[in-house]
């Protein structure tokens, strides 16, 4: 087995982070350091460690989805001591889950937990195109014409964006706008620069839905596991 499969499966990062531990030399195969990404491993014989720790691979896997809050890093931990997810996520610690890609520490909503690289790396390939739906409140309404630019896919780090979908929600007297904004990768902070392209600050977001995930009424700190048709979806991308 590929050595960052092997990670994977044992819920300590998915195949893409595991890739960058290989390179940083933090893992090691009876007790050598491998920086070769090509490594292959003896799941029944060898020892595999990731910071002196080793790690074998789950006998159960874990999938639950958490509903962030501002002020909520992404991470299993921060080292700057403040409020990760697994702050909040106690009861799932022994299965070493983590976040599946990552939402902004100001942004708000739907976070999906696993301990399962294979899936992990299903949800943030890029050539799978998975939907993500938020929702955004900005301060004006953005004109038609830069509307469609932003559908079509703006400029963004000197790459084009993939094409998104945006709907005008609400328009109340005061100016507030809400917007329901789909898009189909996951690049930094990527709806927050859409809209100040536009020229308009995001006041707030949220994402409500992951594919055919959809965050519900749970509530902000809280966690649920995933129902079987939700699994269903996932076991199928």
């Amino acid at each position: 087995m590929r050595i960052n499969k092997y990670i994977a499966q044992c819920g300590a990062a998915s195949r893409r982070e595991a890739e960058k531990l290989i390179l940083e030399g933090r893992i090691k195969i009876n007790n050598k350091i491998v920086v070769d990404l090509a490594t292959n491993v003896d799941e029944y014989n060898d020892t595999v460690t990731l910071d002196g720790n080793i790690i074998r691979p789950h006998t159960r896997f874990v999938y639950a989805m958490f509903n962030k809050h501002k002020g909520c890093i992404c991470s299993v931990k921060d080292d700057r001591n403040r409020k990760t997810v697994m702050d909040y996520l106690e009861d799932l610690k022994d299965y070493r889950v983590f976040p599946v890609g990552r939402l902004d520490y100001n942004t708000e909503g739907l976070l999906l937990i696993t301990n399962d690289g294979s899936i992990c790396n299903k949800l943030t390939h890029p050539s799978n195109e998975i939907p993500k739906v938020y929702i955004a409140k900005t301060r004006g309404k953005i004109d038609e014409d830069k509307l469609k630019e932003l559908r079509n896919g703006i400029m963004l780090d000197g790459r084009k964006l993939s094409k998104s979908k945006i709907k005008l929600l609400e328009e109340k007297d005061d100016g507030e706008c809400k917007y329901e904004v789909t898009i189909f990768e996951g690049r930094n902070r990527q709806v927050h620069r859409m809209f100040e392209w536009a020229g308009k600050e995001v006041l707030f977001l949220k994402r409500v839905q992951i594919g055919d995930i959809r965050l519900g009424g749970l509530a902000r700190g809280k966690y649920r596991y995933l129902n079987k048709k939700e699994l269903t979806y996932l076991k199928n991308i």
